[in-house]
Order: C-alpha cells, then structure tokens, then sequence
C-alpha cells in the first residue's frame, strides 16, 4: 500500500468514530470512502454495529452488499442520520467539489437528506480556492454539445465531456462534462446557480452548506476539522 492509499485508509477508518448504533447512513462513493465502508462491514460483523445504508452509487452498493451491510431505499429510511463520502476538493469554509467518480447527483439527494456530512480525504484535497480539480457537471445526453457550448460561455478554461469519444455513462444514464475553472472559484453557490440555470444540466458538483466535518489524513497523522457554523455543533 503506497502513501496516498495508506491515507485514505486511515481517513476512511476514522470517519466512522462518527458512527452510533441505530444510524441510518448514507453510504458515498470513492476510493477514499471506500475503505469507511469496509471497515462498516467490518464493525457489523466482530463488533454487532446496528445500523443499515443507503448507497450513493451502484459501485457502493455492490461494496456494501459484499461487507454485509443492510441497505435500505432513501425512500424507506425516511431521513438519514449521517452521510459519510468523500471528495475531490475542499477550501477554508467547507465547500466541496465532488464527481470525481461519477455519482454527483445521488451524492447531493443522499447529502441534503441527511441530518449531518462528514467528508473524508488526504490533505491532497485542501484547498485555498475551488477549482483546481475539475468541475464535473452531469448533463443529459440529448444535445449535449449544445450544453457544452453555454457552459463554455462562463467557464474560461475548457469544458470536456469525460470518456472522450466513448462517454462516460453515468448510473442516471447521464453524461459528465469536467469543467477546467482553475483555482477560481471563490463564489461557489453564485457559480452552482448559474450552471443549474442552463438546460440540459442535471447537477453540478459543487456542494455548499452542507458539509459539516472533514476528516483529513495527512503524513503528521488524523485530523477532524468542524465546521463551526455546520450542523454538528446544533
């Protein structure tokens, strides 16, 4: 296990500290929480963790269905507790970009239906200003380059639809464009409104106020940020 991976793994192991019997979670997606889920499993089979999920992504489901952990519908669980998941970028006052792995649009349902967000990532992924990751931004397929074009009109860097001419298909049977902002993003909810205003945009990867914690690894060990005006400290 390399460095990178050996702190996702520390990161994903510590976010579930958050965990308590009887939760109802959302269950994200990403190598990083990826390894939460796991060790989920893990607490459920040794240690008798009393909890069910609700995967963010077929990938997760799949995972979860393999570490033994009951899932549940979003519909069914009628509110979840917690959602722990991962992202590709977080700045100073805990807003994300997140998509990396194609599930955006689910993560933000399963996120703004949960009571908290804990967000687990490497110090890679601490930023000053949103954007040097690139922005994705799910969009149907129909016309598709016409949505391209108008996201082109406000994005300075180029905006590419991800598989190149075999397109990523997403579990919404949707596109993903990756939008090359750079390190410019100092407004994100002005931007996110924006982008969502074009038609043919489903979701857009920007995640704002709804964050609550991080937990971030890094060579000096494991750290938890607490977003002071977050939902952890009502």
């Amino acid at each position: 296990m390399n460095d990178v991976e050996r702190l996702k793994r520390e990161a994903g192991i510590s976010a579930c500290d958050f965990i308590r019997d009887g939760m109802k979670l959302g269950l994200g997606t990403g190598s990083t929480v990826r390894y939460t889920v796991i060790e989920i499993g893990r607490r459920i089979s040794e240690e008798g963790l009393n909890v069910v999920g609700v995967p963010t992504s077929e990938a997760t489901r799949e995972l979860a269905e393999k570490v033994g952990i009951p899932l549940i519908s979003l519909a069914e669980s009628g509110g979840l507790d917690l959602v722990i998941d991962g992202a590709d970028e977080f700045d100073n006052d805990f807003s994300l970009i997140k998509g990396g792995g194609g599930a955006l649009t689910r993560e933000k349902i399963v996120a703004q239906s949960s009571k908290s967000m804990v967000v687990v990532a490497d110090d890679r992924k601490q930023v000053e200003v949103l954007g040097e990751f690139d922005l994705p931004v799910e969009v149907l397929p129909f016309e598709w380059k016409r949505t391209r074009d108008r996201i082109s009109s406000c994005c300075s860097g180029s905006v590419s639809i991800r598989g190149d001419s075999k397109p990523f298909v997403t579990d919404n049977g949707c596109y993903i464009l990756d939008c090359n902002f750079g390190p410019s993003i100092s407004d994100p909810i002005s931007l996110e409104h924006e982008l969502l205003s074009i038609a043919g945009v489903v979701e857009v990867g920007l995640f704002v106020g709804i964050c609550d914690a991080v937990v971030l690894a890094s060579n000096g060990g494991v750290l938890t940020l607490i977003n002071d005006s977050g939902r952890l400290n009502e």
